[in-house]
């Protein structure tokens, strides 16, 4: 399950592992922020009781799409004009 929710400098997006019979202990809800400049990735971890925070460009955002529907090996994304 997921939410998306538009804020005024952001558009986020919230995962909630709902898990399966067979895929073992739930995981922290991770929550996407889109910006402008930067797509951040924010996870609850119990380990260290503290949020942690990946921020990714949005080059990076966008390979990160892309490489998820490719098959193994190594690629370089062609700049738009």
């Amino acid at each position: 399950m997921f939410t998306i929710e538009h804020d005024f400098d952001a558009t986020v997006v919230t995962l909630v592992d709902e898990g399966t019979d067979t895929s073992g202990p739930l995981q922290e809800d991770v929550t996407v922020s889109a910006f402008e400049d930067c797509v951040t990735f924010e996870q609850y971890d119990a380990r260290s009781d503290s949020v942690v925070r990946i921020t990714l460009s949005t080059d990076q955002a966008r390979e990160l799409t892309a490489a998820l529907n490719l098959p193994e090996g190594i690629y370089r994304m062609k700049k738009r004009d």
